[in-house]
């Protein structure tokens, strides 16, 4: 029997962890900033854990409550998903795509276009994914980074996983090997711990320890090496862009696997609809011509050494 403790406690929480502010929380529900905070309290009485720190300016989660949020925020993605679902009309044709923020967003979406040109009938939604989240119910198919062990499922791969370190041109031109590589510059990814270790080792590096700032996903750490911040653990594909358009180069030519690859993941009765066919087919087309790490080491290399002479020796390329 389910247990449900003040549904719209954990409502308020939800919106109010997500958006950063209670304010902000009670705009999207539409009640006060102090309705919220009301509420959130007394959820944090009945389930007997402090789930915010309340400071000056800004709310901080405290570690439960960034677990319980993690867990909350694909629960109501998928159940709005779901009632849109059952609210559309019949005719109307949906694929649900549960996929990760940053996959989403340095692969999938910039390339959504061209799959609404082949496919205008089709209205695609973009549900929290990744290996972490339980497969959604309402989910045409997921894209996944594992190894293709995901019991109930179809798993069919897409993507090589190549570890790669990036950074923008101007801080390239001071690494001319791995040894220049300074620990504190090394961006991390949370839940990604084993990358530059993995990435280190191969290269012979062993007094160096990353140190540098710790994101939440790969999206925002390659982010903040566009911006100059330091030198982020790059993973295909979410690089190749970047890479392509010189706005990250990358300042060696290892490239090191991770050990894992990207996956369509579905359950075998979709292959009978026709909508997850047309995507299937058109993801694994686009996952075909993907640039392989050696072709795409070589082109990164030229890149690198053009940009960074501009920086360096104030040449422009024609």
């Amino acid at each position: 029997m389910r247990r449900l403790l003040f549904l719209n406690g954990i409502k308020a929480f939800e919106a109010a962890a997500r958006s950063g502010s209670f304010a902000a929380a009670g705009a999207e529900l539409n009640v006060s900033a102090a309705a919220i905070s009301r509420m959130v309290s007394l959820l944090e009485q009945r389930l007997g854990v402090v789930l915010f720190e309340r400071k000056a300016n800004r709310l901080a989660l405290t570690a439960a409550g960034r677990a319980y949020q993690a867990g909350l925020t694909p629960i109501f993605d998928a159940l709005a998903s779901l009632t849109a679902q059952v609210m559309a009309p019949a005719n109307r044709r949906v694929l649900t795509l549960g996929v990760g923020p940053t996959f989403a967003m340095k692969w999938l979406i910039p390339r959504l276009a061209d799959f609404s040109k082949e496919e205008p009938d089709i209205e695609v939604r973009i549900t929290t994914g990744g290996a972490a989240v339980p497969f959604g119910d309402d989910w045409s198919c997921g894209i996944r980074l594992g190894d293709g062990a995901w019991p109930g499922l179809v798993s069919e791969p897409l993507f090589a996983a190549d570890l790669l370190p990036v950074c923008t041109p101007r801080l390239a031109a001071s690494l001319k090997r791995p040894a220049d590589l300074k620990g504190p510059s090394l961006l991390r990814v949370a839940h990604a711990a084993e990358d530059w270790p993995l990435w280190l080792k191969a290269a012979g590096i062993t007094r160096i320890t990353a140190r540098g700032t710790v994101f939440e996903y790969y999206g925002q750490a390659l982010q903040a090496a566009v911006d100059g911040l330091g030198v982020a653990m790059g993973i295909r594909p979410y690089i190749d862009d970047d890479l392509a358009a010189g706005r990250l180069v990358a300042p060696f030519a290892l490239s090191v696997p991770k050990g894992e690859r990207w996956y369509l993941v579905y359950r075998s009765f979709q292959t009978g609809h026709r909508d997850f066919t047309a995507f299937r087919r058109w993801i694994m087309r686009g996952a075909a011509t993907q640039p392989d790490s050696s072709h795409a080491r070589d082109g990164s290399r030229q890149k690198r050494r053009d940009l960074v002479n501009r920086f360096t020796h104030g040449v422009t390329n024609p």
